[in-house]
């Protein structure tokens, strides 16, 4: 009862700070960041260790001032949330400027799969699709552990256009009956879920579990793949979603090869933008047999 009641606290805070100007809201969030960075010591040390295995080439205090900035954006984000589940469609539009091919799903007649990298601002995909085309969409998602977060979450993503949800638990089966039936497919797959339908390629020059699922899907299904990247801006700009192209040659029916191919265009992009990318998840958990964990 009592993380019951917490959650709608929280939430109903998220309420009352979505009507303030994005500025001040922005403020906010990074004074939440500051606060995180000093009380997430785990999660601190999870972010640290990453940057640490995938920027070597840096100082440890370079690194550490990134893991800083990262926690800032983290802390917006959490605040932010508040405008994608509350605030108007008008205003949301307002907020995200749009590059590059919004409406591929809408005008392709192959089946479109969005692949979304866990950068800060991913939740802002989903208003950028759809209030910007029609094509419907699916999303696979992790249920959070506490049932009111969990149908909020699930709201604010559902609120524009025609969507459905798929719980990850569920399999892949109902997101490529969706598929057939016209949906565009929003895939966020750069997590590690152990090694099933996983394979063991590079990511910033590590050994890292990667899922194949995507090329596979893709291949299957004839699919058109689009990436998707969402920056947040610096105080009160707004955010960014930028349709991409997939690499070229994506996907080539070589699952091992595409996934490789993926990694290195999304190591691309984060290099662009590195205190955005999510440091905080524990990347590198599952390491290939007799490697001991980088995670201690």
């Amino acid at each position: 009862m009592g993380s019951r009641l917490a959650a709608h606290f929280a939430i109903g805070l998220l309420w009352l700070l979505h009507f303030l100007p994005l500025s001040i809201l922005a403020a906010l969030g990074r004074g939440l960041g500051w606060l995180l960075w000093h009380l997430a010591k785990r999660r601190r040390r999870i972010a640290l260790r990453n940057l640490e295995l995938c920027f070597p080439e840096r100082s440890a205090a370079e690194r550490e001032q990134l893991a800083r900035e990262h926690f800032g954006w983290m802390g917006r984000s959490v605040l932010e949330r508040g405008l994608l589940w509350f605030a108007s469609a008008e205003r949301l539009q307002s907020l995200v400027q749009i590059k590059g091919d919004i409406k591929l799903a809408e005008t392709s007649e192959a089946p479109v799969m969005w692949v979304l990298p866990h950068f800060a601002g991913l939740e802002w995909a989903a208003p950028a699709l759809m209030l910007n085309q029609k094509n419907p969409g699916v999303d696979v998602y992790q249920p959070q552990s506490n049932p009111v977060f969990d149908a909020r979450m699930l709201a604010g993503r559902a609120r524009f256009g025609k969507t459905a949800f798929v719980d990850r638990h569920e399999g892949i089966r109902p997101v490529l009956r969706l598929i057939r039936q016209g949906y565009a497919f929003l895939n966020a797959p750069d997590m590690d879920f152990g090694v099933k339908d996983s394979a063991f390629v590079p990511f910033f020059g590590v050994s890292t579990c990667t899922l194949l699922a995507p090329s596979k899907i893709a291949s299957s299904m004839g699919m058109v793949v689009q990436p998707l990247i969402v920056t947040m801006l610096p105080g009160g700009q707004g955010y960014v979603v930028e349709a991409w192209a997939a690499p070229e040659g994506y996907p080539s029916g070589d699952l091992v090869a595409d996934a490789t191919q993926m990694n290195a265009w999304l190591e691309a992009r984060v290099r662009e933008n590195p205190a955005q990318y999510l440091w905080v998840h524990k990347r590198f958990k599952t390491r290939p047999e007799g490697e001991p964990s980088f995670y201690n």
